[in-house]
């Protein structure tokens, strides 16, 4: 799986509200927490400029498992 190199995390915690039913519960320093479903889903994006691969890599992975869609339709989407 090749992940774009480029992207911002404010940008994708944006994308990840609109797109994928995320709310954004508060901001501590420089991380964004985000929160979704039933039983509550909290995820971490750091808001750097633009996020390390691996970083991205494993949010995506993450995000993945908890909506059970697969990695590649994440991907797509952005």
């Amino acid at each position: 799986m090749k992940v774009p190199r480029d992207v911002n995390g404010r940008d994708f915690a944006n994308h990840l509200i609109r797109r994928w039913g995320f709310r954004e519960e508060r901001q501590t320093g420089s991380h964004i927490i985000l929160v979704s479903g039933e039983p509550a889903f909290h995820i971490s994006i750091p808001a750097h400029k633009p996020l390390k691969t691996g970083t991205f890599a494993s949010l995506l992975g993450y995000i993945a498992e908890c909506k059970q869609i697969p990695v590649q339709d994440l991907l797509r989407k952005l």
